[in-house]
């Protein structure tokens, strides 16, 4: 009964973060509002005391998607220990047992410990494959922009209008190719694990959903700490060069450093960080669709 209770409480406060999507999306959309409104005065070269307004106003803006990056993250940290009470829920079904008593993860079992740490190395695998991908396609931009300014000089003198066409098809296209892998990993892993402990450990059934629950326990909160501390060092690596342009620090050390902490931090809290939910989300899914076929009663 308490078992039963724990995951009503857990779906309860679930509900209770979603409830405040409103709110939260409205927060979310003032950072990108404000990025954007600076970089409309800069173009248009407005007086330098506007932009001055419009980067606090993108510092707030900065802060304000760190925030809501974390509530995203908690309801899906949530969610997914709901997916993974479930989980527990379909194992204990196929095996005809309490689901008091399937829902046990021993990682002092070596094969269940293999599994947390293949859950905890897919989380660090998956952020690394997702920040690789926006720096390969941002050096494909710059070479496709530097090739465009050397084979017509008209660009830069104004004369010639630049293809922009060509540099959205370059970052479409990487975009798609780049996460092709990230998004096969959380399918395949946790079904490969669960099926080679079946067969390697056929004479002890618990192993293999066990190994699962494994992946998926250490997994979740490998996530949830990897997506806060790369949602807020993002955000506070950008930050950090915004404070040093107010000062008038422009062409120093300081801001030369500044600018390649912000080069990291934008894949940090734009890509690699929010997706991270979407990878905790659909461990715990795939692995209660496919409970069935590493499960086997005992």
């Amino acid at each position: 009964m308490a078992f039963t209770y724990g995951l009503y409480g857990t779906a309860v406060a679930t509900m209770g973060m979603l409830a405040t999507c409103a709110f939260i999306l409205a927060e979310d959309t003032f950072g990108p509002i404000t990025d954007n409104a600076g970089g409309i005065v800069e173009m248009s070269e407005q007086p330098e005391d506007i932009r001055h307004r419009t980067d606090k106003l993108d510092s707030v803006g900065n802060t304000t998607k760190a925030l809501t990056k974390g509530y995203a993250m908690g309801s899906a940290a949530l969610a997914a220990y709901l997916l993974f009470g479930a989980y527990f829920d379909k194992v204990a079904e196929i095996v005809g047992l309490p689901p008091e008593e399937v829902f046990v993860v021993d990682i002092a079992n070596p094969p269940v410990f293999v599994g947390a740490l293949i859950g905890a190395m897919l989380v660090f695998l998956f952020a690394s494959l997702a920040i690789r991908a926006v720096g390969k396609a941002a050096y494909d931009m710059i070479s496709e922009v530097r090739r465009q300014f050397r084979e017509n000089p008209n660009i830069l003198a104004g004369n010639d209008k630049p293809d922009y066409a060509r540099c959205v098809d370059i970052s479409t296209k990487g975009a798609l190719k780049a996460m092709i892998l990230p998004g096969i990993l959380p399918v395949v892993v946790p079904v490969a694990l669960g099926l080679i402990m079946r067969y390697a450990y056929a004479d002890q059934w618990e192993v293999s959903y066990q190994s699962v629950g494994a992946l998926l326990m250490v997994g979740t909160i490998a996530g949830v700490l990897m997506a806060l501390v790369m949602n807020n060092g993002g955000g506070a690596w950008d930050n950090g060069k915004k404070y040093i342009e107010s000062k008038g620090q422009k062409k120093t050390p300081q801001h030369a450093a500044a600018v390649v902490g912000d080069t990291v931090g934008d894949p940090f809290k734009d890509t690699a960080g929010p997706s991270l939910h979407v990878l905790v989300k659909l461990l715990s899914t795939i692995t209660l669709v496919f409970a069935a076929l590493f499960v086997v009663a005992p």
